[in-house]
Formats: structure tokens, sequence, C-alpha cells
């Protein structure tokens, strides 16, 4: 992608940024969360002296109850002057047995259900962007167990819960996608049913797995995107995980003349793990 600053400005060219959004929660009797849209892009141009502002979302809450899927996702952005404001999208939440709705739909998809139609899985890069900033959750299934799909990844849709008898397996979160070296934005687990079924493995980037009968899933991981994983709770004993909250990544090949919201720098790249501003 090529964005550029307003004619006459003086322009400073920007080697590289990321957007990782806050990943979704996880549903109860359901799917993992979606991982937050994951953006990145080798070349804009900024206007030296403008201040650019870095939102940075929050994970989403996991499902308080089987009547509600878990909470998307917050956007994480960069906007300011002369370029067009580059979003990444919230994730999706995993759905709940009795939500009544399919797993929300975000930058990835939160999972399908383990209980009750419909079964089916959110969209993932929603709204659209290109290239794509995420994918689609897995679907649930119960027919003698029940298991809750994966939440879609940065890289890979969402895992399919599956069954063998009377244990459920979830589905796996979908896998993140790798931005020097670390791993980001991927989906949470699904839950699974029985002392011989399992939760789904969270995405790698930052998902958290998803759990069997009466106890937790795990968190999507902070400042990575990751999704949060499906609970089966059972007599109110057991709760999805969180979605994990986003970050903004920018790197000008220069030092900054002013920042806020505290980033960390190394060499010239800037890493927000909180809303801030930039000014070059």
């Amino acid at each position: 992608m090529q964005i550029f600053a307003g004619v006459g400005a003086a322009q400073i060219p920007i080697a590289d940024y990321l957007v990782v959004a806050g990943g979704g929660g996880g549903g109860l009797f359901g799917g993992g969360g979606g991982a937050g849209g994951y953006r990145t892009a080798s070349t804009i141009t900024l206007t030296s002296g403008a201040t650019y502002t870095i939102t940075v979302g929050a994970g989403g809450n996991a499902a308080a109850s089987r009547t509600a899927n878990g909470s998307s996702g917050s956007n994480s952005e960069i906007s300011g002057t002369g370029i067009t404001t580059l979003t990444s999208a919230g994730g999706g939440g995993g759905a709940s047995s009795l939500s009544g709705v399919a797993g929300s739909n975000g930058g990835s998809g939160g999972g399908g259900n383990a209980q009750n139609s419909p079964f089916t899985g959110g969209s993932g890069n929603t709204p659209s962007a290109s290239p794509s900033q995420g994918n689609n959750g897995g679907t649930g299934i119960s027919v003698s167990a029940g298991a809750g799909g994966g939440g879609g990844g940065a890289s890979a849709v969402g895992g399919n819960g599956s069954e063998s008898g009377a244990n459920g397996f979830g589905g796996a979160g979908g896998a993140g996608s790798t931005y020097l070296s670390v791993d980001y934005a991927g989906g949470g687990g699904g839950c699974g049913e029985a002392a011989g079924g399992s939760g789904g493995a969270g995405g790698s980037g930052g998902g958290g797995d998803g759990s069997k009968q009466q106890a937790n899933a795990a968190n999507g991981s902070t400042n990575l995107g990751g999704g949060g994983g499906g609970a089966r709770n059972e007599s109110n004993v057991g709760n999805a995980g969180n979605g994990g909250s986003g970050v903004v990544i920018i790197d000008a090949g220069m030092i900054a003349a002013s920042t806020t919201g505290s980033p960390t720098l190394s060499g010239t790249k800037y890493t927000f793990t909180a809303s801030g501003s930039i000014t070059y």
C-alpha cells in the first residue's frame, strides 16, 4: 500500500507499520474469540511536523452468560494529516449456546457455539480490507457431545469442532501472522466436552486455549491481539477467556520529534502498547 501526504509538504518515508486490533472474547458452551484484525505495509509517507494519533484497541470481554456472545475487540488505527486512516477491526466474539446467533464478525470471526443452531462461525475481514486483515471462525457441533469452533486468525480460518462418541474436541484457533519474528493475531480455541475430549488449542500469535467442562479457558495474549478461548461452562463453573489487546508499531527510519503514550523505542521502531501519538 502507498499513502501520500499533501503536495508541497515535507515528506518522510515510513519503512514499515503494523496495526493489530484487540481480540474477541470467548463464548460459553461456545466458540473461541476471533483475532484482532492484522494490517501491515512496507511504505507510507507522513508529513514532517504533523502529529499522528495512535489508537490501540482493547480486547473483548469473555461471555458472562450463555445468552450472549463474547464481546468483540476494539479497533486499532493510525490517523492524521494527509493519510487515509489505517484501521484494523476488532476480533469477533465467540458464540455462546443460547445467544441464538453465529459467532460475531470482525477482523477475524468468532467461532460457532457447541449446543444449538446456528453453529456457524463469524466472518473475518469485516469490514473488507485488501490485503485481508483476517479469517472466518470455525463451525461448532452438537450431535453426541458438543464442541465449539475456533476463532479465526490472521493467516488461517478457525478449526471446526468435532466429536467422537461422547467426547467433544474444540476447534483450534486460526494461526496468526509473523511480523519481525513475533507472531500476532491468533484465534482462540473452541470448547470441548467430557473426560476424553479437549478444548481447542489457541492459534499462534496469542490465541487462548479453549477448555472442557468446569475449567477456565485461557485469555488471549496482551498486545498480540489474540482471541480468548471458549469454555464448557457447567453449573456456572468455568469461564471463557478475554481477548488480548492490540498493538501498533511504526518505523520511519528516524527518531521522532515527540511522542505521547509511552511507546517503547528500539532503534527507530516505536511500539505502542497503549494509545498515544507521534510527531516526526
